[in-house]
């Protein structure tokens, strides 16, 4: 019922907020990968909340468990079952949002699409969720890394008016990960962690845009018409909580180009290989990989729990006022960034199997 994505390489995601913990199950991982669970931690350090004084306050040591699919750190091809323990459950923090639904969140959707719902810090529709999709795409990074040398790597470009300008070509893990807000532009990153700050004082939040690039991606990735590679990745990196918009290569701007101004050349190589002179095709044309970097962004809006007093109504429809109380994030980007990168390897690594299969 929706909680699972891809074809080959599969997953599927269990657990709510304040449950007794969330996790995922990856099937499909081929045999005899190198696997290591060291790295799962570290994405997952990156996605936690707590980390710095721009997230929530909410402690958890997001510690993985690998409960199957690995033998001494390789893949045996079966199942991989991984999970993470809530320890720092506050379900009373949200008693006023049992009877009153939280404007722009999933309370009202839930309930009137379901009749029930775990509400307390948003059951499945909480970015807690979102643990078992970064640990699972740990395991497809590495799958990508050790059969084709991709890389997946996003940044935060811009938050509430802030853009930083960032070639897709030049930021390295280290330096997105030189600062809290995840910007390797850092002078653009202080301005940013200060405007957080700011709005977070104000009881409010504030949204953004992160930026992805795919280095050494596969050639040949994706199939025709309903199966293209940007759908799967429009796909994928909406359905992570707080997006609500995406583009690739040239995305929007491009449609300020003439045909002439923004086809992508093709140049001669010596190996044969496809390479084009530019890439506002953002590496994907016709719906398949043509091996230059694939390079997308995904918007993602304000956080919808915030502590000003908002007007809503409850559960029988009658108006009433709510300030959320508990712990959130006034703005979701920087923990984001490993979230993004994960949907997108899950995707390609999805792709690499099934055009494996297809064609060898």
């Amino acid at each position: 019922m929706g909680s699972s994505f891809g074809h080959l390489f599969r997953i599927s995601t269990f657990g709510e907020s304040h449950g007794g913990g969330v996790g995922v199950i990856v099937d499909g991982c081929p045999p005899r990968l190198a696997i290591d669970i060291e790295a799962v931690q570290a994405e997952l350090d990156r996605r936690k909340p707590g980390q710095s004084k721009i997230t929530t306050p909410r402690k958890e040591d997001d510690r993985v468990e690998a409960l199957s699919g690995l033998l001494d750190g390789v893949s045996l091809g079966t199942p991989i079952a991984m999970v993470v323990r809530n320890k720092d459950q506050r379900p009373g923090d949200y008693k006023e949002m049992q009877v009153a639904f939280r404007p722009s969140h999933a309370d009202a959707t839930y309930q009137s699409k379901y009749g029930i719902q775990a509400r307390s810090g948003g059951g499945r529709a909480s970015a807690r969720e979102t643990i078992g999709r970064v640990a699972a795409g740990a395991i497809a990074k590495q799958m990508l890394q050790q059969l084709h040398g991709t890389e997946v790597l996003a940044w935060v470009k811009r938050i509430h008016t802030l853009e930083a300008t960032i070639d897709p070509a030049v930021p390295t893990l280290e330096a997105v990960e030189s600062n809290i807000v995840r910007c390797p532009d850092a002078a653009m990153a202080e301005q940013m962690i200060e405007r957080i700050e700011s709005i977070g004082r104000d009881g409010d939040s504030c949204g953004g845009v992160i930026e992805c690039v795919v280095r050494r991606p596969p050639t040949g990735l994706g199939m025709p018409v309903f199966d293209k590679l940007e759908a799967d990745l429009a796909k994928a990196v909406m359905s992570l909580p707080a997006t609500k918009g995406f583009e690739i290569g040239s995305g929007f701007a491009g449609t300020t180009l003439l045909g002439s101004q923004h086809n992508d050349a093709f140049l001669p190589t010596s190996d044969g290989s496809l390479h084009t002179a530019t890439n506002n095709s953002g590496g994907i044309q016709g719906g398949i990989s043509n091996g230059e970097p694939i390079v997308l962004r995904v918007a993602f809006k304000p956080t919808a729990t915030i502590r000003k007093e908002q007007q809503t109504i409850n559960a029988s429809g009658e108006a009433t006022t709510l300030a959320a109380k508990g712990r959130h994030d006034p703005c979701v980007l920087p923990r984001a960034v490993p979230m993004v990168e994960a949907m997108v390897a899950l995707v390609l690594a999805d792709h690499a199997l099934r055009q494996r299969g297809q064609c060898g």
